[in-house]
């Protein structure tokens, strides 16, 4: 990076919604909405997991992976989204954008990864149902998760290290109300060449490689399913699956939906960029816990018994 950019003195602008400035009152609401239920949420389901001895189990485990991670992502924007729309502090600087940008690709990183060592758990709890709990230890599930950190962290910092390199001449605003890659590096003056195909490459290695390998989990689990005999083991079989299945389809349908904007859509309208991009971070975080809540028996009952519980108490607190 040249002096006169140095991280010490450069400074991005953040935007709110383009088009939508006069009713900042209005649209923080959904946002804080939405940013109270994704904690609530997922805290619950952490909450239910820890608490619950048979939830102590790996399909929980990795549900718990996805909770943190969808966690991480909440918070990721939480320094930013609020003050933009509620006092139009639009100022970040480098290093703290830098930093943003870091945790909301690494957790985005995550969650695929964590919906593909989920989709693995679901193919060998129904093919190799017999054989499950040998197979997916304790340890195993210990190691899968700190392989995922490992993964998602370390292929991010060859793209911090190529950023810090970069020089920024040209109009320092961005596309949206936190930090992304793909803007950052669009308003470089230095070549980008690098730092795009090192980008796309992490995103063929997300968007490709992992809903590759969940769609073959899928379809060997199909396989197998078709193979029972009974039809109300075969759904029971499948409905397993749902939640799963739907976890999948919110978060990565916005995600090539948003690579496909940042990438193709260059005169499309301003508000699609920034409506796609609050889709893909927002809505997963938003609707993976209810959808879990919802679809899984023993969460479901987890939840129920957890309300219970803290309505009991406090009624008995309020008792003279």
């Amino acid at each position: 990076m040249s002096p006169g950019n140095s991280s010490d003195s450069l400074v991005f602008l953040l935007v709110s919604i383009p088009g939508l400035a006069h009713l900042h009152c209005w649209v923080v609401v959904p946002f804080c909405l939405m940013y109270l239920i994704a904690m609530l949420g997922n805290c619950t389901i952490l909450l239910v997991v820890r608490t619950y001895q048979r939830l102590h189990e790996p399909m929980y485990y990795f549900l718990s992976m996805l909770a943190i991670t969808d966690l991480g992502l909440t918070l990721s924007t939480l320094p930013t989204v609020p003050r933009v729309f509620w006092f139009g502090a639009m100022e970040i600087r480098f290093p703290v954008c830098l930093t943003q940008m870091f945790c909301i690709h690494a957790f985005s990183f995550m969650e695929s990864s964590v919906l593909l060592a989920m989709a693995f758990d679901r193919y060998v709890a129904i093919c190799y149902l017999l054989r499950y709990s040998s197979i997916l230890t304790p340890s195993r599930v210990a190691k899968a998760g700190l392989a995922i950190v490992c993964r998602c962290t370390m292929t991010l910092f060859p793209l911090i290290c190529l950023l810090t390199r970069m020089s920024f001449c040209r109009s320092h605003v961005l596309s949206h109300s936190y930090c992304l890659h793909q803007d950052m590096i669009r308003l470089a003056c230095t070549n980008s060449t690098l730092n795009s195909l090192y980008g796309l490459t992490l995103v063929l290695l997300i968007v490709i490689l992992d809903p590759v390998l969940i769609t073959v989990s899928y379809i060997m689990i199909i396989k197998t399913v078709l193979g029972i005999a009974s039809r109300e083991a075969q759904a029971k079989a499948l409905n397993t699956c749902i939640s799963h299945f739907s976890a999948v389809l919110i978060f990565y349908v916005p995600m090539v939906g948003l690579s496909i904007i940042h990438r193709y859509g260059k005169n499309a309208a301003p508000i699609s960029h920034a409506l796609m991009a609050n889709i893909y971070l927002f809505i997963p975080p938003v609707l993976n816990p209810i959808i879990y809540s919802m679809q899984t028996k023993h969460i479901r009952q987890g939840v129920v018994r957890l309300l219970c519980q803290s309505l009991a108490w406090s009624g008995h607190g309020q008792q003279p």
